[in-house]
């Protein structure tokens, strides 16, 4: 049996895999400014044999209005949908979207987060799989429903946390965000524009080459190390717009070889929501 991928795969493996016992892929297609976009790309074409499922619906928990855009899902009903569409405590899960990672990721570090560790990225997303294949299936996957028992792992930190230990040394947080939103410009997500104080810049799409697949892992870590100024990478904590895009910076490290960040959740859309909260702007 071969070594479980907890980070990437390439097409090409994921090619020879596609009916391998219990190996789970699942389509994280999503537009942030179309929540209908992922089930319509999903439905025109996917990788064949792979589940659906909706980042706003499923990879998220219900909105209060002060606990950000994506706020974590409970735990309980996640395992339950997991193991609706067939992934077990031994499935090798793969996840794979159109943007680079940015949402795939969110599934990947859920499923950490839930204690399982066997879930890669599939590297360069949908349009490496389609240079890489012609095939594609329009057919709604076919689950065979299993269990997945959840051990929850303390890969989040809460805005109580942040709002604590900002600007001290215990805490490096690092904003997956655009540059420009970071210094409080072309906020156009979000209602109040700026940044955490004490937070620096590190944009997720930085983790990637020119094709669209994460840089080497020796070019990751010489671009995370300098961030982290002589702290280990168990005192960073990772946010962005609303805990989806940090998971990219988290996976980064991890390829990287600089595991142990956590996630705040709630992030940017969180913290500026309420108005209590310090914002800072500019570089």
């Amino acid at each position: 049996m071969s070594e479980p991928l907890r980070t990437l795969i390439t097409p090409e493996r994921l090619i020879h895999q596609l009916q391998a016992p219990n190996w789970v892929v699942v389509d994280c297609r999503h537009d942030l400014g179309n929540p209908d976009f992922g089930r319509a790309a999903y439905a025109k074409g996917h990788i064949p044999g792979a589940h659906f499922l909706h980042m706003d619906d499923e990879l998220s928990g219900p909105r209060t209005g002060n606990n950000g855009r994506h706020p974590l899902p409970d735990p309980a009903v996640l395992a339950r949908r997991l193991g609706e569409i067939g992934i077990n405590r031994d499935s090798q899960v793969v996840a794979y979207d159109d943007g680079g990672g940015m949402y795939a990721a969110r599934l990947w570090w859920l499923l950490n987060w839930l204690g399982h560790r066997q879930v890669a990225v599939l590297d360069g997303g949908f349009q490496a799989w389609c240079s890489a294949s012609a095939l594609l299936s329009q057919k709604d996957a076919t689950p065979t429903p299993t269990r997945f028992d959840a051990e929850l792992q303390p890969l989040a930190v809460d805005v109580d946390y942040v709002n604590t230990h900002k600007g001290s040394d215990a805490m490096l947080l690092i904003d997956a965000r655009s540059p420009d939103r970071f210094r409080g410009e072309n906020e156009t997500i979000d209602p109040v524009g700026g940044h955490i104080p004490g937070a620096i810049n590190r944009f997720f799409k930085d983790n990637l080459g020119p094709d669209g697949r994460f840089k080497p892992a020796e070019q990751l870590r010489r671009e995370f190390t300098p961030l982290m100024a002589d702290r280990g990478p168990e005192h960073v904590v990772h946010q962005c717009g609303s805990g989806v895009t940090a998971c990219h910076n988290i996976l980064a490290m991890e390829i990287a070889g600089l595991p142990g960040g956590r996630l705040y959740p709630g992030s940017w859309s969180e913290w500026c929501a309420d108005a209590g909260r310090a914002v800072a702007r500019g570089a």
